[in-house]
């Protein structure tokens, strides 16, 4: 993701990430040494992963403010069936897109950049998703109405899961239909997963 201070920015000394598990499992993944990419470290990508284990292979992905496209790489890498990536940040978006031209030679998966703002991008017609990585500045206050973005616009299938990221101290202000599967912390961040039900009125 992309924050616009250094107060929340985290591994400022590490550009380079690994792929914890799948088909590109190992490989070195490097993004722009810009302060304002903070991306989801190993360990907690390798949490996440491991509670979305029977639903990764097949999803369509949407890793929305993708800053190294770390969650993104790693979806693809265990059978994502498409991961659409949007990032406003040009040359981190030109990363991503580099790095899939020289993994994805062969298997030839579908995926999508997008450079662009999040809000912007999902305000025009799409078509729902799976799995959303949701981890927008935390300075920015943008979760709550992002959030209700993609319950409102139809980005999200019936049983969606949605991955976020907020300061540890903080409780996700999310539509009242996302029930709260998982969540952990990591120093000043707080991870958490949920799951959409059509059950429940969003709000």
């Amino acid at each position: 993701m992309s924050i616009p201070t250094q107060t929340h920015r985290r591994g400022s000394s590490a550009r380079v990430l690994r792929i914890i598990g799948g088909a590109w499992r190992g490989r070195r993944l490097r993004f722009p040494d810009a302060p304002a990419i903070r991306p989801t470290p190993d360990r907690i990508r390798e949490t996440l992963f491991n509670w979305l284990a029977p639903t990764v292979a097949g999803a369509r992905c949407l890793d929305l403010f993708a800053g190294s496209g770390a969650l993104g790489l790693e979806a693809l890498s265990r059978g994502a069936a498409h991961v659409t990536f949007v990032e406003r940040d040009r040359g981190a978006a030109r990363a991503i897109e580099t790095c899939l031209a020289q993994w994805d030679r062969d298997q030839r998966r579908d995926w999508r950049i997008v450079s662009a703002d999040a809000a912007d991008f999902l305000g025009a017609p799409g078509r729902p998703f799976d799995l959303i990585f949701l981890d927008p500045p935390f300075a920015s206050g943008m979760l709550p109405a992002v959030a209700a973005q993609l319950e409102r616009g139809g980005w999200l299938t019936a049983a969606a899961h949605i991955y976020l990221e907020c300061p540890a101290a903080e409780q996700p202000a999310v539509p009242a239909n996302w029930a709260h599967a998982r969540e952990k912390r990591s120093g000043q961040v707080g991870y958490h997963l949920y799951s959409r039900h059509r059950g429940i009125a969003a709000e």
